[in-house]
């Protein structure tokens, strides 16, 4: 699929470019975001550009994850990177991390509903899922405020970028 762009009343969601190289960046030293996201750490200036120039557009090409950057329409900040990634037939995984600076606006929550009806309007879904370490309270409440339940906690189910083992957090939303 040929990367699409989203809009909502506040956001623009659109597949990153080489100009996002920066912002991605940047936003990638929150050190919530090394803990909770499977980024590299430590995070390099190279890791974006990897991302955005080759990881990203070989995954829409593939149609096995399309990944969006949510850009703010009143400041073009980006605001945090949301995406759907196919698990199995009719199940896809939401996916999102948000830049520090921007948490707490109801952005997550507005971006990731979004993309959530794209999914069930443009994709074969029946079932989308959340992943969350737990503790990773933020990303708990937006699942929930999308109105995902949250089905169990599963026991040391992986290792973080702290080389330990954690809990997880895991919940569905099915196809209205």
């Amino acid at each position: 699929m040929d990367p699409v762009t989203l809009e909502t009343d506040r956001l623009v969601l659109r597949a990153f470019t080489s100009a996002d190289v920066d912002a991605v960046y940047e936003a990638c030293q929150d050190e919530d975001v090394q803990f909770y996201t499977p980024v590299p750490v430590p995070y390099r200036r190279a890791d974006a550009e990897n991302l955005i120039g080759e990881r990203l557009p070989a995954q829409w090409a593939e149609d096995r994850d399309y990944t969006f950057g949510a850009f703010r329409k009143d400041s073009g900040a980006l605001a945090g990177s949301y995406c759907l990634t196919r698990i199995s037939r009719g199940v896809w995984e939401l996916g999102y991390w948000a830049v520090k600076e921007q948490r707490g606006r109801g952005y997550s929550v507005e971006a990731a509903r979004a993309l959530c009806n794209w999914g069930w309007a443009t994709l074969d879904v029946h079932r989308i899922e959340w992943w969350a370490m737990a503790g990773n309270t933020g990303s708990r409440a937006v699942a929930e405020k999308l109105g995902f339940t949250v089905e169990g906690t599963l026991r040391r189910r992986g290792i973080a970028n702290d080389g330990e083992p954690h809990d997880w957090w895991v919940g569905g939303l099915l196809r209205p």
